[in-house]
């Protein structure tokens, strides 16, 4: 028997102050996400960032809280049902669970451990790579397998920015809104990174050359206009692939979209450009009608719903725009839950490589 683990990053159990608190407090002392030396880390995250974001962060999160709870839960028990369903019991086993708090990643894999599972294969659910989330998620797995006696075979799934069935879901529900109104600008806003996240994986030094080379244009979209071996696993060059990908198959023309970065913390520079910056030069340039993606997420959250949704379109209104429109993510959708088992199939070698195609066009 296969067991499937898909992880999502996480979520309070409530939107209650102390159940945020305890969650920013496990998510944020993270090394892989904030990425300082542990005291330094220690003093931030428990003497700053925890009791004072906390009640603010809980106002937002009961404004995305859904009646049966988190939609990362909801959305995700129900891809795990539904996967479950669509992969048969017979073979397969599939259980969520989150980086932070519940239903956590150690529960279950107890219960794949109970089963006497022959391989795991563990979904990260990030297109995209990023050391702070699928890089984590990989070390809190291999944290508590270590500890078994026997060790089952084990696939990571490290991304899926460019499988096509991914794409292909994104882009039927971006094609719905793009049928049903006009817009003058399509943007794709992904979560940002610190810049020294990037450099700390940039192994081959493809960036550092880059911007040594071209100084005036380090930091622009020019050392990631490709995916080759050098910036494959480059978050930000991961983003900008998704986005051509997902352009191409909504027939968009290169004028007429741009990538950005969202969720900023800190003073540190992040990968750039940045979200709230484009809007304001986006409006300077005369575009009135927006539609944002948000493809760095499989489910919406506080970063789509709330940000991109509702306070990047209140800037964009108040500085001169008339429409913003959010496309929803995957969510449960049942195009999702075929392209995430095409995805499931094909690491579990199951499924060949001829079947992946992107459809929309």
């Amino acid at each position: 028997m296969i067991g499937i683990l898909l992880v999502n990053l996480g979520t309070p159990d409530s939107p209650n102050t102390p159940d945020v608190r305890k969650y920013l407090r496990e998510f944020l002392m993270d090394k892989r996400v904030v990425d300082i030396p542990f005291i330094a880390r220690w003093l931030l995250v428990n003497g700053i960032i925890a009791p004072f974001r906390a009640p603010k962060s809980a106002k937002i999160y009961k404004e995305v809280w859904l009646p049966e709870g988190s939609p990362l839960k909801v959305y995700g028990f129900a891809i795990e049902k539904e996967l479950q369903n669509s992969l048969g019991e017979k073979d397969y086993f599939v259980k969520l669970g989150m980086r932070y708090q519940n239903p956590s990643i150690e529960i279950a894999l107890k219960e794949m451990q109970s089963r006497q599972i022959d391989k795991i294969v563990v979904v990260p659910l990030f297109p995209q790579y990023a050391s702070a989330t699928t890089g984590s998620v990989h070390d809190k797995v291999m944290e508590i397998i270590m500890r078994w006696q026997i060790i089952p075979e084990i696939t990571f799934i490290k991304s899926f920015f460019d499988f096509p069935p991914f794409i292909d879901a994104f882009a039927q529900i971006g094609k719905t809104y793009l049928q049903k109104d006009n817009y003058d600008h399509i943007i794709f806003s992904y979560h940002g990174l610190p810049e020294r996240q990037i450099r700390k994986g940039d192994n081959t030094k493809t960036c550092l050359t880059f911007a040594k080379q071209n100084p005036q244009k380090a930091g622009e979209a020019n050392c990631c206009a490709t995916i080759h071996a050098g910036n494959r696993g480059c978050y930000r060059a991961q983003c900008f692939a998704t986005t051509r990908l997902l352009a191409d198959a909504l027939g968009l023309k290169e004028e007429d979209y741009t990538v950005c970065f969202q969720s900023r913390l800190g003073n540190d520079p992040w990968i750039k450009p940045y979200t709230e910056d484009l809007i304001k030069e986006l409006v300077k340039k005369g575009k009135k009608r927006v539609l944002a993606f948000s493809p760095a997420f499989v489910a919406d959250c506080l970063e789509t719903t709330i940000e991109i949704g509702e306070e990047y379109k209140e800037v964009f209104e108040e500085l001169g725009g008339e429409h913003w429109q959010l496309v929803p993510s995957l969510n449960d959708n049942p195009i999702w839950v075929e392209a995430l088992q095409k995805l499931i199939l094909h690491y579990a070698n199951e499924l060949p490589k001829m079947e992946l195609e992107i459809k929309s066009n």
